[in-house]
Protein backbone atom coordinates (compact mmCIF):
# COMPACT_ATOMS: atom_id res chain seq x y z
CA UNK A 1 0.00 0.00 0.00
CA UNK A 2 1.46 3.35 -0.74
CA UNK A 3 1.08 6.26 1.05
CA UNK A 4 1.94 9.42 0.60
CA UNK A 5 2.06 10.82 4.58
CA UNK A 6 2.43 9.32 7.57
CA UNK A 7 -1.36 8.15 9.76
CA UNK A 8 -3.58 9.97 12.10
CA UNK A 9 -6.27 12.51 12.28
CA UNK A 10 -8.57 14.09 10.08
CA UNK A 11 -11.47 16.15 10.03
CA UNK A 12 -14.87 17.59 9.33
CA UNK A 13 -16.31 18.40 5.98
CA UNK A 14 -19.68 19.91 6.81
CA UNK A 15 -19.19 23.37 8.15
CA UNK A 16 -22.47 24.78 9.86
CA UNK A 17 -24.02 26.19 7.29
CA UNK A 18 -23.43 24.47 3.27
CA UNK A 19 -21.61 27.43 1.31
CA UNK A 20 -22.19 26.17 -2.58
CA UNK A 21 -20.50 27.88 -5.53
CA UNK A 22 -22.08 29.04 -8.91
CA UNK A 23 -19.83 28.57 -12.16
CA UNK A 24 -21.04 31.00 -15.18
CA UNK A 25 -20.73 29.79 -18.44
CA UNK A 26 -19.88 25.87 -17.32
CA UNK A 27 -22.79 23.66 -17.35
CA UNK A 28 -22.72 20.75 -14.63
CA UNK A 29 -23.32 17.93 -16.56
CA UNK A 30 -22.13 14.45 -16.59
CA UNK A 31 -19.34 13.42 -19.57
CA UNK A 32 -20.35 10.74 -21.82
CA UNK A 33 -20.38 7.16 -20.73
CA UNK A 34 -16.88 5.74 -20.79
CA UNK A 35 -15.85 9.10 -21.13
CA UNK A 36 -11.56 9.77 -20.05
CA UNK A 37 -10.96 13.38 -19.42
CA UNK A 38 -6.96 14.42 -20.37
CA UNK A 39 -6.28 10.75 -21.36
CA UNK A 40 -2.58 11.20 -21.00
CA UNK A 41 -2.38 12.61 -18.00
CA UNK A 42 -2.31 11.40 -14.58
CA UNK A 43 -5.02 11.99 -12.05
CA UNK A 44 -5.47 11.28 -8.43
CA UNK A 45 -8.57 12.05 -5.98
CA UNK A 46 -8.07 13.53 -3.39
CA UNK A 47 -11.25 13.30 -0.37
CA UNK A 48 -12.14 15.66 2.06
CA UNK A 49 -12.56 13.97 5.73
CA UNK A 50 -15.92 13.09 7.19
CA UNK A 51 -17.02 14.61 10.33
CA UNK A 52 -16.17 12.18 13.22
CA UNK A 53 -18.02 14.18 15.49
CA UNK A 54 -21.20 12.76 14.59
CA UNK A 55 -23.80 10.50 16.89
CA UNK A 56 -22.63 7.49 13.72
CA UNK A 57 -18.88 7.83 14.35
CA UNK A 58 -19.14 8.24 18.19
CA UNK A 59 -21.13 4.73 18.29
CA UNK A 60 -17.97 3.42 17.04
CA UNK A 61 -16.02 4.87 19.99
CA UNK A 62 -18.60 2.88 22.55
CA UNK A 63 -17.53 0.10 24.74
CA UNK A 64 -20.92 -1.83 24.34
CA UNK A 65 -20.88 -1.15 20.19
CA UNK A 66 -21.03 -4.71 19.18
CA UNK A 67 -21.90 -3.73 15.16
CA UNK A 68 -19.27 -5.94 12.81
CA UNK A 69 -17.08 -2.59 12.20
CA UNK A 70 -16.56 -1.51 15.71
CA UNK A 71 -14.92 -5.04 16.18
CA UNK A 72 -12.57 -4.78 13.46
CA UNK A 73 -11.84 -1.21 14.45
CA UNK A 74 -11.17 -2.46 18.38
CA UNK A 75 -8.88 -5.24 16.42
CA UNK A 76 -7.12 -2.57 14.34
CA UNK A 77 -8.81 -3.52 11.19
CA UNK A 78 -10.77 -1.35 9.92
CA UNK A 79 -9.87 1.28 7.30
CA UNK A 80 -9.96 4.98 7.01
CA UNK A 81 -12.25 4.53 4.09
CA UNK A 82 -14.79 2.42 6.12
CA UNK A 83 -15.04 4.70 9.61
CA UNK A 84 -15.42 7.67 7.46
CA UNK A 85 -18.02 6.49 5.14
CA UNK A 86 -19.61 4.50 8.35
CA UNK A 87 -19.53 8.82 9.55
CA UNK A 88 -21.10 10.16 6.16
CA UNK A 89 -23.26 7.82 4.86
CA UNK A 90 -23.98 9.61 1.71
CA UNK A 91 -21.13 11.92 1.06
CA UNK A 92 -18.33 10.64 2.11
CA UNK A 93 -19.21 6.62 0.76
CA UNK A 94 -20.34 8.79 -2.51
CA UNK A 95 -16.75 10.42 -2.47
CA UNK A 96 -14.90 7.25 -2.50
CA UNK A 97 -16.91 5.26 -4.77
CA UNK A 98 -16.20 7.61 -7.08
CA UNK A 99 -13.08 7.96 -6.86
CA UNK A 100 -12.47 4.23 -6.66
CA UNK A 101 -14.81 3.75 -9.84
CA UNK A 102 -13.00 6.53 -12.02
CA UNK A 103 -9.03 6.48 -10.23
CA UNK A 104 -6.38 4.85 -11.67
CA UNK A 105 -3.27 3.91 -10.21
CA UNK A 106 0.18 4.36 -11.12
CA UNK A 107 3.42 3.19 -9.58
CA UNK A 108 4.04 4.68 -6.04
CA UNK A 109 0.13 6.83 -6.75
CA UNK A 110 -3.14 5.32 -5.01
CA UNK A 111 -5.67 6.28 -7.15
CA UNK A 112 -7.12 8.46 -4.47
CA UNK A 113 -5.60 10.18 -1.17
CA UNK A 114 -8.01 11.38 2.50
CA UNK A 115 -7.24 14.34 3.70
CA UNK A 116 -6.16 14.73 7.08
CA UNK A 117 -5.80 16.86 9.61
CA UNK A 118 -2.57 16.84 10.85
CA UNK A 119 -0.68 13.95 8.95
CA UNK A 120 -1.35 15.17 5.60
CA UNK A 121 -2.73 13.07 3.11
CA UNK A 122 -3.42 9.11 4.02
CA UNK A 123 -4.80 6.17 1.41
CA UNK A 124 -8.42 5.32 2.42
CA UNK A 125 -7.29 2.16 3.05
CA UNK A 126 -4.82 3.53 6.37
CA UNK A 127 -5.75 0.93 8.88
CA UNK A 128 -7.67 2.32 11.85
CA UNK A 129 -8.01 1.51 15.86
CA UNK A 130 -9.42 2.79 18.68
CA UNK A 131 -6.59 4.82 19.82
CA UNK A 132 -6.38 6.27 16.36
CA UNK A 133 -10.00 7.06 15.95
CA UNK A 134 -9.84 9.12 19.56
CA UNK A 135 -7.02 11.10 17.84
CA UNK A 136 -8.78 11.72 14.83
CA UNK A 137 -11.06 13.87 16.63
CA UNK A 138 -9.01 16.07 18.57
CA UNK A 139 -8.32 18.87 15.59
CA UNK A 140 -12.65 19.76 15.39
CA UNK A 141 -12.08 22.28 12.50
CA UNK A 142 -9.07 22.11 10.21
CA UNK A 143 -8.00 25.46 9.49
CA UNK A 144 -5.23 26.42 6.40
CA UNK A 145 -3.40 28.93 9.18
CA UNK A 146 -2.80 26.01 11.55
CA UNK A 147 0.87 24.77 10.87
CA UNK A 148 -0.25 21.35 12.46
CA UNK A 149 -2.64 21.46 9.25
CA UNK A 150 -0.90 22.99 7.15
CA UNK A 151 2.20 21.65 6.44
CA UNK A 152 1.99 17.82 6.29
CA UNK A 153 -0.69 18.50 4.06
CA UNK A 154 1.55 20.69 2.07
CA UNK A 155 4.64 18.34 2.04
CA UNK A 156 2.63 15.03 0.80
CA UNK A 157 0.78 17.55 -1.78
CA UNK A 158 4.31 18.73 -2.65
CA UNK A 159 5.24 14.74 -2.85
CA UNK A 160 2.17 13.68 -4.70
CA UNK A 161 2.68 16.81 -7.36
CA UNK A 162 6.28 15.59 -8.48
CA UNK A 163 4.96 11.80 -8.59
CA UNK A 164 2.40 12.98 -11.12
CA UNK A 165 4.46 14.87 -13.46
CA UNK A 166 4.57 17.94 -15.14
CA UNK A 167 0.84 17.59 -16.86
CA UNK A 168 -0.37 15.68 -13.52
CA UNK A 169 -4.06 16.80 -11.70
CA UNK A 170 -5.19 16.36 -8.69
CA UNK A 171 -8.96 16.25 -8.21
CA UNK A 172 -10.94 17.63 -4.80
CA UNK A 173 -13.94 15.81 -3.95
CA UNK A 174 -14.90 18.04 -0.88
CA UNK A 175 -16.09 21.38 -0.68
CA UNK A 176 -14.58 24.71 -2.64
CA UNK A 177 -16.26 27.64 -0.95
CA UNK A 178 -14.20 27.83 1.96
CA UNK A 179 -10.32 28.17 2.03
CA UNK A 180 -9.58 25.05 4.56
CA UNK A 181 -8.73 22.86 1.22
CA UNK A 182 -7.87 25.02 -1.68
CA UNK A 183 -5.60 27.57 0.08
CA UNK A 184 -3.38 25.22 1.04
CA UNK A 185 -3.89 22.79 -2.12
CA UNK A 186 -3.47 25.54 -4.45
CA UNK A 187 -0.32 26.71 -3.42
CA UNK A 188 1.39 23.32 -4.50
CA UNK A 189 -1.26 22.54 -7.33
CA UNK A 190 -1.87 25.70 -8.88
CA UNK A 191 -4.40 25.44 -12.25
CA UNK A 192 -3.85 21.90 -11.78
CA UNK A 193 -6.22 21.69 -9.07
CA UNK A 194 -9.48 20.93 -9.84
CA UNK A 195 -13.26 19.42 -9.06
CA UNK A 196 -16.39 18.50 -10.62
CA UNK A 197 -18.25 21.78 -12.64
CA UNK A 198 -21.58 19.98 -10.99
CA UNK A 199 -20.76 20.40 -7.25
CA UNK A 200 -21.42 23.94 -8.00
CA UNK A 201 -24.93 25.10 -6.15
CA UNK A 202 -25.09 21.86 -4.86
CA UNK A 203 -24.99 21.08 -0.84
CA UNK A 204 -22.86 17.75 0.44
CA UNK A 205 -26.21 15.40 0.29
CA UNK A 206 -26.51 16.17 -3.32
CA UNK A 207 -23.14 16.20 -4.18
CA UNK A 208 -23.00 12.61 -2.60
CA UNK A 209 -26.30 11.71 -4.35
CA UNK A 210 -24.60 12.75 -7.33
CA UNK A 211 -21.07 10.85 -7.28
CA UNK A 212 -23.07 7.50 -5.94
CA UNK A 213 -24.86 7.50 -9.04
CA UNK A 214 -22.60 8.32 -11.34
CA UNK A 215 -20.08 5.60 -10.04
CA UNK A 216 -23.23 2.97 -10.40
CA UNK A 217 -23.76 4.43 -14.21
CA UNK A 218 -19.96 4.67 -15.21
CA UNK A 219 -20.50 8.78 -16.15
CA UNK A 220 -17.60 10.26 -15.31
CA UNK A 221 -18.10 14.17 -14.50
CA UNK A 222 -16.57 17.07 -16.23
CA UNK A 223 -13.92 18.95 -14.55
CA UNK A 224 -13.28 22.55 -14.12
CA UNK A 225 -9.61 24.27 -12.44
CA UNK A 226 -10.23 25.85 -8.68
CA UNK A 227 -8.25 28.53 -9.62
CA UNK A 228 -10.30 29.75 -12.35
CA UNK A 229 -13.46 30.28 -9.48
CA UNK A 230 -11.83 30.44 -6.03
CA UNK A 231 -13.36 33.05 -3.93
CA UNK A 232 -16.44 33.37 -6.30
CA UNK A 233 -19.07 31.71 -3.70
CA UNK A 234 -22.85 32.31 -3.32
CA UNK A 235 -23.78 34.25 -0.24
Amino acid sequence: MTRVGPTIQATSDHPPMDKKIVLHGHSPELSRPGAVVNPSRRRVFLLSPADLRGVRAQRLNQPDCVSELSMRLRAGYATLGEIFSFASSLYFRGKLAYARAFGTSHPGIESCYVITSSRGLLPPDTPVDLTMLRDLTVIAEVDPEDDRYRIPLERDAVALKEKLGDTGEAILLGSVATPKYTKPLLAVFGSRLLFPSAFAGRGNMSRGGLLLQSAREGRELSYVSIAGVAGTFAR
